[in-house]
């Protein structure tokens, strides 16, 4: 057969004002843009593991409507798998119903796919539910026999990260990318309210056999000469004694790298040191808010960001002394929060000298508790609104400010905290401890 699998990709903001604000600011929806521009690890993935037999294209189209006016839509496959993110799932189901009506075997997946798993099939001959991994083989054999079924779900016990396969990096052209990603977990053991990442997939945290992800390192410094390379995990180092291990080892291969995590990297002083040596840049971590109220009850397990939140000033000074940049990211908009969230935040990055921000407006994807939650209370504006959910529009009641004042509030915020002169002196204060960290090493 020959396969396409189309990644749908791209920034999306349905409030105009404020893209147009992004467009103008140091540093505003960064993140997003990489996000936007990591090439699809999950269909990586799904082509590392499909037979010599099958012919694959692994294809991006960031704008459907850019695409059709230039009439540049791929043609001639047998099967299409489409993956997306629910702000594009409109554009997903747009191009799953061409290809259907041109006689193509279409497959949805995906996170929101996932959640709606009712929705997509109508924009698709199959649907897969939940890690991608434990049923391709099905779609293809039940494809070559044009029989798809209507729905592949996988059994998060029935797929283990030691059999993981390679992805299939070589189908990129690399020299689009600014980053690539490598898996190393999947899961996380927080059960924050809001989460939309690969908790939806599986209910069980995974761990990669370090031997693969340094194969899988070593596959991209045979493509790429100056690698930069993001871990795709939820939570990289909740196996603190594994990164102990594999960090060593990767000193060799000359990376620079970003993960996420959470606070508590904090409390492995060795840890930091070699995550340093091993060229880590930055961590990105999910403060949520600076104020202790509206993290009560986020984390569903034990409260344990709230927990945690004394010690936010002390942990984010310990790890950037170690000459690694923190990227703190707060949601506006959580419950118990005030207009007074906005100075805060503010007040909270000068004091802390935090390298990077990121400010997202609360958004509740289907399958979160939050969803469900918010949708119970009657404070969706609308519950189907998918291209709304961007983290930068407000679908949603606020339950302790109006939805201008969180609208407005946000502005105002994102215009200071991405000044070119107040992204310009982070700049500098971060430049400053690396300097204190370079002479440390020095001395020792």
């Amino acid at each position: 057969m020959k396969i396409a699998l189309i990644a749908m990709s791209g920034i999306r903001c349905c409030d105009q004002e404020l893209m147009d604000m992004g467009l103008t600011l140091p540093g505003f929806v960064d993140r997003s843009k990489i996000i936007a521009a990591l090439p699809s690890l999950g269909l990586l993935t799904l082509a590392g593991m499909t037979p010599n037999e099958h012919q694959v294209d692994y294809i991006e189209i960031f704008d459907i409507k850019d695409t059709k006016a230039a009439d540049s839509i791929p043609q001639g496959y047998d099967l299409v798998a489409i993956s997306s993110y629910g702000a594009q799932i409109a554009e997903a189901y747009e191009l799953g119903d061409i290809y259907k009506a041109s006689g193509m075997m279409v497959v949805q997946g995906g996170l929101h796919v996932s959640a709606c798993p009712e929705e997509a099939i109508l924009h698709a001959d199959a649907v897969a539910i939940g890690e991608g991994e434990p049923v391709w083989a099905d779609i293809l054999k039940d494809a070559e026999r044009r029989n798809l079924r209507k729905f592949y779900k996988s059994d998060p016990r029935a797929f283990s990260l030691d059999d993981a396969p390679m992805p299939a990096y070589e189908l990129l052209d690399i020299d689009k990318y600014n980053r690539l990603t490598i898996q190393t977990s999947r899961g996380c053991p927080r059960s924050c309210e809001f989460c939309a990442s690969s908790v939806l997939l599986t209910n069980t945290y995974k761990q990669k056999p370090a031997d693969k992800v340094l194969a899988e390192i070593d596959r991209i410094c045979d493509i790429w000469q100056k690698p930069f390379i993001e871990f795709a995990d939820d939570n990289t180092f909740v196996n603190a004694s594994y990164w102990e291990d594999i960090l060593p080892k990767m000193e060799s291969r000359k990376l620079r790298w970003f993960t996420e995590t959470d606070i508590s990297i904090a409390k492995h002083p060795e840890l930091l040191r070699l995550m340093r040596k091993s060229g880590c840049a930055q961590i990105l971590i999910g403060l949520e808010s600076p104020l202790e109220k509206p993290l009560d009850g986020i984390e569903k397990n034990n409260n344990w960001k709230l927990k945690q939140w004394p010690d936010y000033k002390k942990a984010i000074e310990t790890i950037q002394s170690y000459g690694i940049s923190v990227n703190g990211c707060f949601v506006i908009g959580l419950d118990g929060q005030t207009p007074d969230i906005f100075d805060a935040i503010y007040d909270f990055v000068c004091e802390t000298e935090l390298h990077e921000v990121q400010i997202t407006l609360q958004t509740a994807f289907p399958g979160t508790k939050l969803y469900d939650r918010l949708r119970a209370e009657k404070r969706l504006i609308d519950e189907t609104a998918w291209e709304k959910l961007t983290l930068f529009d407000v679908n949603f009641i606020p339950s302790h400010m109006t939805q201008d004042e969180l609208r407005k509030g946000f502005y105002s915020l994102a215009e200071k905290m991405y000044s070119e002169e107040f992204t310009s002196l982070r700049k500098q204060k971060f430049m400053e401890k690396i300097r204190a960290y370079q002479r440390k090493i020095k001395e020792n």
